[in-house]
């Protein structure tokens, strides 16, 4: 089909996005209790490790913590906001750190310095006519919660978080009306500590273990939508997947169903949550993995009955498959292990680049769930270079943002319906995976190194502007 020139409806919410655990620092201040990054050091200190033995690293005393000080938007955020108000923005995406909150996860008056915070920070974004977009659990639990209740593998954290939920909703019920309620909620099945809050080091069935708390996480985001439809009816709640297609690496039929069963893996956890069920598939799945959940009373109900309103999703790159155990050639791409794909090109960090299959990716989900989808993470990260006048010639993210801007307009010209797009890491931060800072994504650049030093100064780099244009163009204008 010929490509098109395509303008993006009125009301479109063109943003970029972030994470608490990732860029505001101020670990211990104000009464903020430890969130699991606090925990772990950069990649050269262990941090790979730490995340596949969550004791371990609690046990170690680590010579660096990216998480301590990040980017330091927690003093910071108005200069930020500044920033991300003179690009246009129409959304900004963050999350709210649970453990800022209720330091613990478990306690029933809320720290009121923490809620102070984000009232300021809404107040901000406000102010520029900016619309938050709110992750209420972004790989955030509260160490408190895995230490003393081993996090989402324990039921009793349901309870936890909607108490955590039923405050944010109602104090920030005049400030937010866009929530998701677990980032990339498959993410569990890779890192649970992340994903979970909790270790799963020797224990005799671990993927039971992984799927009864992702039962607890799906009632919980059920739950949770119930919630806050209840308190305010205007409340758009999503759920949010890390995405992207998978391709079988050769026509052979075991490829392509080794790659349905690749994408079976994360649309699981949407099947639940848009639709309100258990996909058909999952019985063979417990089956073979010798599964069975503990499932309580109403538990069926309230996930039939409160579905999402919108499915947000990250895209990176798209991922390649077979069913040939000889096949190894492979690379990485957001924690998941992929195949090399010879038509594509890769990131510095092995992250292959797919502008296309964002709009397969964006089109098989809509297919799937005909829910608005919302772009809510994209982007590449690259070591950017300080040129001796103080420019940041970033074209490289320029070209990988742009190519992916005209296949979103592609999608949407195929039918479907997109609420926005948040490119990750508007502003550099740590990375999540490998807790670095030369790995950066931002339009604005951090003065930060791997170490922690620097002034944390910011400035625009080159895509700043690029950006700031196809805002105020509503995405016409891509050159």
């Amino acid at each position: 089909m010929k490509k098109q020139d395509l303008r993006f409806p009125d009301g479109f919410l063109w943003g970029g996005a972030v994470a608490a655990n990732q860029c505001e620092g101020a670990y211990q201040e104000d009464g903020k209790g430890l969130s699991l990054v606090d925990l772990l050091p950069a990649a050269e200190g262990g941090r790979w490790d730490a995340l596949q033995d969550p004791k371990k690293a609690m046990e170690t005393t680590y010579d660096y913590y990216p998480s301590h000080e990040s980017i330091d938007f927690y003093h910071r955020y108005k200069e930020d906001i500044a920033l991300f108000a003179e690009m246009g923005f129409k959304c900004f995406r963050l999350s709210i750190s649970w453990p800022r909150i209720f330091p613990n996860g478990d306690e029933t008056v809320p720290n009121e310095k923490g809620l102070e915070f984000y009232d300021n920070v809404f107040a901000e974004c406000l102010k520029y006519g900016i619309e938050p977009v709110v992750t209420i659990n972004h790989f955030d639990t509260p160490v408190g919660l895995m230490k003393d209740y081993n996090g989402w593998a324990n039921r009793k954290t349901i309870d936890f978080y909607l108490n955590f939920c039923e405050t944010i909703f109602k104090r920030y019920k005049n400030q937010v009306k866009y929530w998701m309620t677990f980032n990339e909620i498959n993410m569990i099945l890779h890192i649970p500590m992340f994903g979970g809050g909790m270790d799963i080091t020797g224990v005799e069935n671990p993927e039971e273990l992984k799927y009864q708390a992702i039962h607890h996480q799906l009632v919980a985001s059920a739950r949770a939508t119930k919630l806050a439809h209840e308190i305010n009816p205007d409340n758009q709640i999503g759920c949010m997947l890390a995405a992207g297609s998978t391709y079988p690496n050769t026509p052979n039929p075991e490829d392509v169903f080794a790659a349905l069963e690749a994408d079976r893996e994360g649309y699981f956890f949407v099947d639940v949550q848009a639709r309100g069920y258990y996909p058909s598939y999952s019985k063979r799945l417990f089956k073979e993995k010798n599964i069975k959940l503990n499932i309580a009373d109403g538990d069926l109900e309230v996930l039939r009955d409160h579905t999402v309103d919108y499915v947000a999703f990250s895209y990176y790159s798209s991922k390649l498959t077979s069913a040939d155990p000889e096949v190894l050639d492979k690379t990485e791409g957001n924690v998941f292990a992929t195949l090399k794909n010879p038509y594509l090109e890769a990131s510095e960090w092995g992250w292959q680049i797919d502008p296309i299959g964002l709009r397969i990716t964006m089109n098989e989900i809509y297919d799937r769930y005909q829910k608005p989808l919302f772009i809510v993470e994209n982007g590449l990260g690259a070591v950017d270079k300080v040129e001796a006048d103080g420019s940041i010639n970033d074209d490289y993210r320029i070209d990988y943002l742009r190519e992916h801007v005209r296949e979103m307009r592609e999608a949407m010209e195929d039918g479907v319906e997109l609420i926005g797009y948040t490119p990750w890491g508007c502003i550099d931060l740590v990375s999540a995976g490998t807790g670095e800072m030369k790995k950066r994504y931002g339009f604005i650049y951090v003065d930060r190194d791997n170490e922690g030093h620097g002034t944390l100064d910011r400035s625009k780099k080159k895509s700043f502007d690029w950006y700031k244009k196809v805002i105020a163009s509503n995405g016409t204008d891509l050159d």
